[in-house]
């Protein structure tokens, strides 16, 4: 198999890791494992096309994207804002069905769990942003910032491309600068695009809880691979593994259910040879800033 070790992207950062595995999404014929010395990296492989070929190949155009099922308007279907009322969901969800990319609605939403508002929660890996920016509005405007070359991908995969002004996806610690002046926030766009796909194989999930009724128990609304220590309370941290073995997208689906993170003593049942957990970003005084940071398990 023809590989690619892609040092821009370190197993470490989260973003990376998705951008990784978003590639195996994108195009089924890549395959994904992690270099074991050092610092995990990223490694492409790919039978018969050099896996930085396939990205190119597979490249989203900004037709696809403006037809994915999170867009703003989408097949007759009503607006999908921010805030979106549990009905507006189930409509675009039934649309959506039978659509190849229905996981767009089901990895960053769920209808599992409505507030008192009536409104869908929605996933970590979706998080807020000012004036009601949704995250395909963010997909969309990073999306433009790349022109798709086999030069510009082996930039980001290698790890020397120059970024670009803006959130990205919103969810990057490395996008911020200093908490002490204005510095404006910088991201790699071919990361943040490839890591969107990479949501694909973490659903979102709840309780089936309506909270608009009176008496309904407390809920626990979660995205796959959030998970709490034990023992722990709150909504948790996303856990997330290298591994050794050369996996397509099913088979990362599969590892994601079958290491276990608290248990590090059998990873190696699963080809897993290193692991992190999520840090969130701190925001002082009124500042809705998110972001997640790695500590490494």
């Amino acid at each position: 198999m023809a590989r690619m070790i892609c040092p821009g992207l370190p197993a470490g950062w989260i973003n990376a890791w998705l951008a990784a595995v978003g590639a195996t999404v994108l195009d089924s014929r890549i395959r994904l494992h992690w270099t074991e010395n050092g610092t995990p990296v990223a490694i492409l492989s790919a039978e018969d096309i050099d896996p930085l070929d396939a990205v190119v190949a597979s490249w989203p155009d900004a037709e696809l994207l403006t037809d994915l099922p999170i867009a703003e308007y989408w097949k007759d279907t009503g607006r999908l804002g921010r805030k979106v009322p549990v009905a507006d969901f189930v409509a675009r969800a039934q649309t959506a069905r039978s659509h190849p990319y229905s996981w767009t609605l089901s990895s960053t939403m769920t209808d599992l769990y409505v507030d008192e508002k009536g409104e869908v929660d929605h996933a970590p890996f979706d998080p807020p942003a000012p004036r009601g920016i949704t995250l395909h509005h963010r997909l969309m405007k990073v999306h433009e910032q790349v022109e798709p070359s086999i030069e510009r991908m082996r930039d980001s995969l290698e790890g020397r491309a120059v970024r670009v002004q803006g959130n990205g996806l919103g969810f990057d610690h490395t996008r911020l600068g200093s908490q002490s002046d204005d510095t404006s926030p910088w991201v790699d766009p071919v990361v943040e695009v490839l890591a969107f796909f990479g949501l694909a194989i973490l659903p979102m999930r709840g309780d089936g809880v309506d909270r608009r009724r009176r008496g309904v128990p407390s809920a626990r609304e979660r995205q796959r691979g959030w998970l709490r220590a034990p023992g722990v309370g709150g909504k948790g941290e996303f856990m997330w593994p290298a591994w050794s073995q050369p996996l397509d997208c099913a088979g990362i689906d599969a590892l994601m259910d079958a290491w276990e993170p608290h248990r590090k003593v059998v990873w190696s049942r699963a080809g897993v040879h290193a692991a992190w957990q999520s840090v969130r970003f701190e925001p002082s005084g009124n500042d809705v800033t998110r972001a997640f940071g790695a500590q490494q398990l």
